[in-house]
């Protein structure tokens, strides 16, 4: 289900390195590692986790940044499971997870 206002509001709040997408309902992130290794490490990391919430990112690699947009189609805007995808990301990208 697409998030409304206040779920949107809310999720962005506990994301504070996501920005919106504009002209889009959808989220955005940069991630910078310390080489290429690092960016397709996490990017193996996320693919594993993607696979499991049958929920894929669009991303974009160049050397060691990985640019990321999340939004789920089917909903035609965000739902949980980019929160979700977001949030697990994120621990990631910090070694939290």
């Amino acid at each position: 289900m697409k998030l409304d206002d206040a779920e949107r509001a809310m999720a962005l709040a506990g994301l504070p390195a996501w920005t919106m997408v504009d002209g889009r309902d959808a989220i955005e992130r940069e991630f910078r590692f310390a080489d290429f290794n690092a960016a397709f490490g996490f990017m193996s990391r996320v693919a594993l986790q993607a696979e499991k919430l049958d929920h894929h990112p669009e991303w974009f690699n160049v050397y060691n940044r990985v640019k990321v947009v999340l939004s789920t189609h089917d909903v035609g805007g965000l739902s949980r499971k980019d929160v979700a995808l977001a949030t697990f990301m994120d621990g990631v990208a910090s070694g939290q997870r």
